[in-house]
């Protein structure tokens, strides 16, 4: 299961949470805010020309999100980041908020709708972030007038890990927790529900750095789609480690080989085998 893949099963899991957090509605929160300068802002150019690369490593990730991508003060690498699209003359904004909104009304992005700042301020191109602890999150470019993308519109954005984003945003996704309670990186650990459109919706899917372990209690994902039956009731082998990675009563364990997750729950321990190589929902 490719890391596309991957992000889908959870993106289907998090679109309520996140339809219902980012509305911006007439007597909801603002879409753009005042809010407080950040201590070291992006000082660099807005007009950064972008370079679309096969695959979404975080060098193509950069390349293709252009001044977006590096006013971005991640705590680990970009997440998500993307280049211009067009538009027609119809829907670009009269100003640079409503060119911020054509962004939200594009792109429907799995991100904060409400709460940004204008970081950056030039004759043609705003720079819009989404600040937590005064260091952006999300950004935005807006621009004006640029080819095939008459009025305001957007031009690059980029965001970190759901992770570094506020619990109040992230309550849709499934983020887990490091030995110390710090919350680990949907990039590196992450857990969803199985899309409900494939019939999987009784399984659960967790990715440990690219391999993908599944929950199968109902059997929806048969023998063919997994490398071992899944357990209800197993035993911790010999050997195995306790990973320190937490979610709610969850708490999993790796045998060297990692041919399988061992998750302690409340009700004792489960084994969840690896997925089959090429493994997709269509």
């Amino acid at each position: 299961m490719g890391a596309g893949m991957r992000r889908g099963l959870v993106a289907v899991a998090v679109l309520a949470a996140v339809a219902t957090a980012g509305c911006d509605g007439g007597t909801g929160p603002h879409r753009v805010v005042k809010g407080t300068p950040p201590a070291s802002p992006y000082r660099g150019r807005l007009d950064v020309p972008t370079k679309e690369l096969d695959g979404s490593g975080p060098r193509a990730l950069r390349l293709a999100s252009g001044a977006a991508g590096r006013a971005l003060e991640c705590d680990g690498e970009i997440y998500e980041g993307s280049g211009p699209d067009g538009w027609t003359s119809s829907e670009g904004g009269d100003t640079p908020e409503a060119g911020l909104d054509l962004y939200f009304d594009m792109v429907q992005p799995d991100l904060p709708a409400h709460g940004y700042r204008v970081e950056r301020r030039e004759k043609d191109r705003v720079l819009y972030s989404f600040d937590v602890d005064g260091r952006t999150k999300v950004a935005v470019v807006v621009a004006k007038d640029q080819k095939n993308r008459p009025g305001w519109g957007p031009e690059t954005s980029a965001s970190c890990d759901p992770a570094e984003l506020p619990v109040s945003f992230t309550k849709g996704w499934e983020i887990w927790t490091d030995r110390a309670g710090g919350r680990v990186p949907v990039s590196r650990l992450t857990s969803s529900p199985g899309p409900e459109h494939c019939g999987w919706q009784s399984a659960h899917f967790l990715d440990l750095n690219g391999t993908t372990y599944a929950r199968d209690p109902e059997g929806v994902l048969g023998v063919d789609l997994l490398t071992a039956p899944y357990r209800g009731h197993a035993r911790v082998p010999a050997g195995a480690h306790d990973t320190g990675y937490r979610y709610r009563h969850w708490r999993l364990w790796l045998t060297d080989d990692k041919a399988t997750a061992y998750v302690r729950t409340s009700d004792g321990v489960e084994a969840w085998p690896r997925l089959a190589q090429g493994v997709g929902c269509k």
